[in-house]
């Protein structure tokens, strides 16, 4: 009951979101899958979550992992942040509040101290989802904002139709071949038709802002 509501809550905050109920599970996936961040609850059948936490950070892999549990105790606590955890919320918890743990622990994995990001007279707010170009705010879907926000937290970097079809889809998700075209066809005629660059072949993204002279 808690992972559907979680789930529906964060969908509809625009995240796309995949589930797992177990902790063999949630090891596979975290080796074999990209994941922006991770929510990982202790009490999970097959295998422990402090185990799984502890696979993961063995794996070197810096992902974001926000502890949720109802294992209250102080010790709890001391063992999960030990282990690697990034932040830890007890059961019951306010949706409210997971969301802005979640903006910020990806905002600290991102180098973003702050949460507003600026490009090219476009500017967005992962606080609010608001985005503004020059000043006039956009309204952009949630696959269309996911997008945006992929691209605008690594400016110069290319990624794949299949590295934004990642942000944009959860397990499950149908996914029309030409999707991320047609997304992408929408943003640039929202945002500008040279705000996201295509280079044939390799995938998309957005040029860095020219520097100061």
């Amino acid at each position: 009951m808690i992972g559907d509501a979680v789930r529906t809550s964060l969908r509809q905050e625009g995240y796309v979101v995949d589930w797992v109920r177990d902790g063999n599970a949630a090891d596979s996936a975290l080796l074999h899958d990209h994941f922006d961040l991770a929510l990982l609850d202790l009490g999970l059948p097959g295998k422990d979550g402090i185990d799984v936490l502890r696979n993961l950070r063995n794996r070197k892999k810096g992902l974001p992992v926000i502890i949720i549990t109802a294992r209250d105790g102080i010790d709890a606590r001391i063992k999960g942040l030990d282990a690697g955890a990034d932040d830890y919320v007890v059961k019951p918890f306010d949706i409210d509040e997971l969301a802005a743990r979640i903006r910020s622990a990806l905002r600290r994995s991102a180098g973003h101290a702050e949460p507003e990001m600026e490009l090219r007279g476009v500017h967005i707010n992962p606080a609010s989802r608001e985005v503004n170009r020059d000043g006039n705010p956009v309204i952009l879907s949630a696959r269309e904002y996911a997008l945006v926000e992929a691209l605008m937290l690594r400016p110069g970097a290319i990624l794949s139709r299949a590295q934004l079809e990642e942000r944009m889809y959860g397990w499950g998700d149908e996914v029309e071949s030409n999707a991320v075209e047609v997304h992408i066809h929408a943003v640039r005629r929202k945002l500008g038709t040279d705000f996201i660059q295509n280079l044939r072949g390799v995938g998309y993204f957005i040029r860095k802002a020219e520097p100061q002279s």
